[in-house]
Order: C-alpha cells, then sequence, then structure tokens
C-alpha cells in the first residue's frame, strides 16, 4: 500500500526469569500523578472508533471481513475533537501521487468534494458535517475523482460509529449531536477535559556515554534476562539523560520486523555502573510482565526528551499501538499513545492519550 503504510512496529514477546527484586525506583519516582488510561477502541461492523482523554474522537472505515483486498484501498475517517463549538472533519486516503480533485457520492448523490494531494484530501466544516450525517444514513458510498471511481469504502456500521461519538462527547440530543440529535442547544455539550501537562527535562547535549565493558555487558544480559537475545544482536544503545544517568535500550528479541528491547537506566562510572530498569508512569503496550517494560522498534529523540515505542500486529502495518513518552528527570510519562484493534486494511491508528508538553 505504499507510502500510506505507517510501517511501525509490533509485538515480540518473551519469556523472562524474573528479576522484580532488582528494580529499584529512580530518585524522585514517585509522583501523585494519575496513571493514564488510553481510551479503548470499539468496533461496529466495519467501522472501529476511539477517543483520547480529552473526548477526542476519530471514526475509521474497515475493510469488510471476507472481502477480497483492493488494489488501491481508499480508506475514510470522521474526526472530532470535543466542546460545543467543534467542528467535524472528514478526511479519506489512499496511495497516489500528485493533486486532484475527488468528489464524495452517497447512494449515487455527490454530497461533497474536496482537493486532495497525494492521495489525502480533508473536509472541515457544514461540509464535512453533511457527509457524515449522509454517510451515517446512506448504504453506499463511492469517492470518485471526475468520471473515475477511486474506491468504495464501506459504510456498514458507520452509524452507530458515529452515534457512539456523539454519546461520548455529550452531544446526544442536541443541534450539535451528527446522529443522536434533539431539541438541546450547543450550550448543553460538555467541554472538553483539560490535557494533563508534563514537564520535560532537558537532556544534556554533549558526546556520547562511553561505551559498555564487556563486564557490564554480561551484566546487563543476566540483569534484564536477554543474555541470549544479545549474542549476534546490534550492541545496546546508549543515550544520555543527565550528568549522571544513561538510557541503554537493551536488545532483546528480533523478528522479521519487530526489534525488542528493554529500557534501562544506568548510573555511576565506565566498568562499574549500576543498573536499573526504567521507570514508566504508564506500562508500555507490548510489555509481556508488569515489572519489566519491553519497548519495540523504540526511538529516541534527544531534542524533545521522548522515548518512543511502535508495534504493529502484522507486517502490512494495518493494526498495532503506539506509545510517546517523554522523560521528566525521574520516570518516562506517557504522552500520546495511538491504537488499531482490527487488522483490516486502516493503516491510521487513533489517537486514544494525549498530554501537554512544558519546558
Amino acid at each position: 500500500m505504499g507510502a500510506k503504510q505507517f510501517f511501525l512496529v509490533a509485538l515480540a514477546t518473551l519469556s523472562w526469569s524474573g528479576m522484580a527484586a532488582a528494580q529499584a525506583p529512580a530518585p524522585g519516582a514517585q509522583n501523585s500523578a494519575q496513571a493514564p488510561k488510553p481510551g479503548a477502541l470499539e468496533t461496529y461492523k466495519d467501522w472501529t472508533i476511539g477517543c483520547d482523554n480529552r473526548n477526542r474522537c476519530e471514526a475509521v472505515s474497515l475493510l469488510p471481513e471476507g472481502g477480497d483486498w483492493p488494489d488501491n484501498p481508499v480508506m475514510v475517517g470522521v474526526v472530532r475533537d470535543a466542546g460545543p463549538d467543534a467542528p467535524a472533519e472528514v478526511w479519506v486516503s489512499r496511495d497516489a501521487k500528485g493533486s486532484a480533485e475527488v468528489s464524495f457520492h452517497i447512494d449515487g448523490r455527490k454530497v461533497a468534494s474536496a482537493p486532495s494531494r497525494d492521495g489525502d484530501a480533508t473536509l472541515r466544516g457544514p461540509q464535512a458535517a453533511a457527509l457524515a450525517i449522509a454517510m451515517a444514513r446512506g448504504a453506499m458510498l463511492e469517492v470518485r475523482s471526475g468520471n473515475r471511481l477511486l474506491g468504495t469504502p464501506s459504510l456498514a456500521g458507520s452509524g452507530a460509529a458515529l452515534r457512539f461519538m456523539d454519546a461520548r462527547q455529550g452531544r446526544a440530543g442536541t443541534s450539535t449531536a451528527l446522529v443522536a440529535t434533539g431539541a438541546l442547544g450547543p450550550l448543553a455539550v460538555r467541554v472538553a477535559p483539560v490535557a494533563p501537562s508534563i514537564r520535560r527535562a532537558i537532556v544534556p547535549a554533549g558526546a556520547a556515554p562511553a561505551a559498555l565493558w564487556r563486564e557490564e555487558l554480561t551484566a546487563l544480559g543476566k540483569f534484564t534476562g536477554c543474555a541470549d537475545e544479545m549474542k549476534g544482536a546490534e550492541p545496546p544503545q546508549l543515550q544520555r539523560l543527565s550528568k549522571t544517568e544513561t538510557l541503554i535500550l537493551v536488545p532483546c528479541g528480533a523478528g522479521a520486523y519487530n526489534f525488542t528491547s528493554i529500557p534501562v537506566i544506568a548510573t555511576g562510572i565506565p566498568g562499574r555502573r549500576a543498573f536499573r530498569l526504567a521507570n514508566f508512569d504508564g506500562k508500555p503496550g507490548w510489555s509481556e510482565e508488569e515489572a519489566r517494560p519491553m519497548l519495540v522498534n523504540a526511538g529516541w529523540v534527544p531534542e524533545k526528551s521522548e522515548l518512543s515505542s511502535f508495534a504493529k500486529g502484522r507486517g502490512i502495518g494495518d493494526c498495532g499501538g503506539s506509545e510517546t513518552y517523554v522523560w521528566d528527570g525521574a520516570r518516562f510519562r506517557l504522552i500520546e499513545a495511538t491504537s488499531m484493534g482490527e487488522c483490516r486494511g486502516a493503516w491510521h491508528w487513533i489517537t486514544t492519550w494525549s498530554a501537554r508538553v512544558v519546558e
């Protein structure tokens, strides 16, 4: 499916001999902040929907179960923020290059159109709301470019998904609802919850941390339970967190597209460093044991103090989950989570948690 598939990452589960007792909490790791709870996804026939902690909701079309896979699938989604004034948006995505005009036809009637670039187009405001309502009520959607049919995303379940969105955002029974409309005005709609604020620690620039000594590698393999997986793997990645702390991503298994690592924090002088498992406010999604965090295809962005994990459920990347954390000086705090639970052609994953980063 080309560039439209987010070739993210995925599950690798490994046994561990258990070293929970060896984990010491990071200084200042106790924090009164509530543990993040990413939202769950709901599936209605050929549509799946999810909302984050700010009640921003997104519904995405799926390929029908048991149907033939099109040569170039077309995916449609409806997204809306919470709050009385938040407009609906409808987007469409396919693998394409260049610019074109795309139109949306419901049961043979043209409802809306929008310019697209490289296969992506977004409608906002009244036109998007009208299209979303027509999709919820219609039987067949055709996405066209001129006289050429680009695709027919299924509408089965779209009405139920948008009704869920109305209910979750407190719009049911109001004039702002897409499906569950009523006589109440916009002032009856709940306001959006405030996003959590997380203060990130600035990671010092400078030379890379000193490489691990052979004795340290042996100790690290024993500490993490990854000694066998480390044999023949790339060396552990070392990233500076502070003047005294180093993040170590210890390789702990690999597959065709999954590269699993255990995040460890080291302190002390080279050759005699002490290790502890990195602390998270919310366990990474593909961790097998509660005590040992497990990342998949981990990434580190020092300019943002961000650590990420992306896990895909199968090679084409149409299902899985991801988490992005920021280092606050004591632990990694979740700032974004995405998920797609159905392996049915949806390469666009739904945001289920979001937080605001401050410095």
